[in-house]
C-alpha cells in the first residue's frame, strides 16, 4: 500500500511550511530517511526525509505551495501501484486536530489556522472584531511578537486599513516597473519575501534611532592571538563575534532596559538574554539564529555556539525553534568590509548592534599619536523604549567591555 508523506511538526508554533524544492521527482526511487524535499518556515530551510523506501508515485504539493502540518506532500510506493484509495483516506486524528481545532474565546471563535499566525488573540480583541464583522487575518498587529491589539482593530475599523500597510503585490509593482529587453526577472524566494516583509514592518513599527561609537580592539586582538590555538585544540574557532556577543551580554546585564520589547501595557523587560546573530546566506539573504541564555556562556562556550549556529545556518541544518525567541541582535556587517551601517531592528526587540570592519587607524591617546585596531559600533534602538542618554550608556558599556578585556 502506498505511503503518504505528510508535513511533520518541525517545532513549537510551526503550523505551516512552504515547499521550496523537491529533491526527487515522480518515478525516482528513494530509500527510507533519504532527503525527499526541502521546506521553509521562518526563513529556515529544512529537509524532509522519506518515511519509507520505494518509488515516488505522486507529488501533491508543488514548489512554492504552502502546506499545513498533517497535509499530504507526496506518495511513495511500488511502480504501478494505485493510490486513489489512499488519497481518500482520512489524515490521522492528531493531524486533523492540530490543523483544524478552533480556539474559543469569551465572545468569539477563531480558526486556529489564522490565530496561530496572529499570535494570542485576547477576548476583547475577538469581541470587537466579531461585533464589527472584521476578519482578523486582515489586521496587522503592532503588539509584542506581532500580536493584534485592541487599538489595531479599532484603527482598522476606523480607516478600513491595517495600521501597518502591506507590501505591494507583484502585480502592483509590475505596473510601475516594466522590464526592458535583456532584463532578467529573479523570482522571490520565501526567504527573500520574509526578509522584505519583516524589514518593512519593522521600520513602520518603531522609531529607529542610530548612535555610533568607536572601540579600540587592542586588548581583544591580543587575547585572541594568545588563546586561538588553545581554543582550536578544543575544536573551536575563536572569532571576534564571540567577543562582541560577550560584550553585549555584559551591557544587557548592566542596562536591562535594552533587553526588552514594547507592549501597549508597558515595556517588557526580558529575564533571559537570547542573542540573535545575523548570518549571511549569500545571495539567498540572511537568517538570525538565536543563542539562548547567552549570559550563562563562557567565552569558549560562546565561540562554540557561534560556530555551530553559523555552520548549520549556511548548510540549512537549523531547526525552526533556533531562530525564535531572540531578545537582542548582533549584525557583524564588517565581515564584508563595511565600516558602519544603520541596521534595521529585528522586531519586537528593542535594538540591534552593528559591528563594522576592524581597521588600524591613527588615534590620540593621552596626547600621543598611536595606531590602534579600531571598529565602529552602530547601535540602532527603539526610541519608544530608550532615549539618547540610556542608549549611549548601553553602547558605552559594550565599548568599555571590549577595550578592557583581560
Amino acid at each position: 500500500m502506498a505511503i503518504k508523506v505528510l508535513v511533520p511538526r518541525l517545532g513549537e508554533g510551526v503550523d505551516e511550511v512552504t515547499v521550496t524544492k523537491w529533491l526527487k521527482q515522480v518515478g525516482d526511487s528513494i530509500k527510507e530517511l533519504e532527503p525527499l524535499l526541502e521546506v521553509n518556515t521562518d526563513k529556515v530551510d529544512t529537509e524532509i526525509p522519506a518515511p519509507a523506501s520505494g518509488t515516488v508515485l505522486k507529488i501533491v504539493m508543488q514548489e512554492g505551495s504552502p502546506a499545513k502540518v498533517g497535509e499530504i506532500l507526496a506518495f511513495i510506493g511500488t511502480p504501478g501501484e494505485h493510490i486513489e484509495s489512499v488519497e481518500n483516506t482520512e489524515v490521522s486524528d492528531i493531524s486533523k486536530v492540530e490543523s483544524q481545532k478552533p480556539i474559543e474565546t469569551q465572545s468569539a471563535t477563531i480558526d486556529l489556522r489564522h490565530s496561530t499566525d496572529m499570535g494570542f488573540i485576547s477576548p476583547v480583541v475577538a469581541k470587537i472584531a466579531a461585533e464589527h464583522d472584521v476578519s482578523l487575518s486582515q489586521v496587522t498587529g503592532t503588539g509584542l511578537n506581532g500580536r493584534i491589539t485592541k487599538n489595531d482593530v479599532l484603527a482598522f475599523i476606523e480607516t478600513g486599513k491595517s495600521t501597518i500597510p502591506e507590501l505591494k503585490t507583484s502585480n502592483q509593482q509590475s505596473a510601475n516597473v516594466q522590464p526592458a529587453i535583456g532584463d532578467q526577472l529573479i523570482k522571490h524566494s520565501p526567504i527573500r519575501r520574509s526578509i522584505a516583509e519583516h524589514m518593512v514592518m519593522s521600520k513602520r513599527t518603531s522609531p529607529h534611532v542610530l548612535t555610533v561609537m568607536e572601540a579600540d580592539l587592542s586588548h581583544i586582538s591580543k587575547h585572541r592571538a594568545a588563546n586561538k590555538s588553545a581554543f582550536e585544540r578544543d575544536g573551536v574557532k575563536l572569532t571576534f563575534t564571540a567577543y562582541f556577543m560577550s560584550a553585549i551580554v555584559a551591557a544587557l546585564k548592566t542596562y536591562p532596559s535594552a533587553n526588552s520589547s514594547w507592549t501597549d501595557e508597558g515595556v517588557l523587560i526580558h529575564k533571559a538574554i537570547n542573542l540573535g546573530m545575523a548570518t549571511s546566506l549569500g545571495e539567498e539573504g540572511l537568517i538570525v539564529p538565536v543563542i539562548k541564555n547567552a549570559d550563562n556562556l563562557s567565552l569558549l562556550a560562546m565561540a562554540r555556539t557561534v560556530n555551530d549556529l553559523a555552520n548549520r545556518a549556511r548548510t540549512k541544518k537549523l531547526q525552526p525553534d533556533e531562530v525564535k525567541g531572540g531578545t537582542f541582535t548582533l549584525t557583524n556587517h564588517g565581515i564584508s568590509g563595511s565600516l558602519f551601517a544603520f541596521p534595521v531592528i529585528n522586531q519586537p526587540q528593542c535594538g540591534i548592534l552593528g559591528v563594522g570592519a576592524m581597521q588600524k587607524r591613527v588615534v590620540v591617546i593621552e596626547d600621543a599619536i598611536a595606531i590602534r585596531p579600531m571598529v565602529y559600533l552602530s547601535f540602532v534602538f527603539d526610541h519608544r523604549i530608550l532615549d539618547g542618554a540610556s542608549a549611549d550608556w548601553f553602547l558605552m558599556k559594550v565599548k568599555e567591555t571590549l577595550e578592557n578585556w583581560s
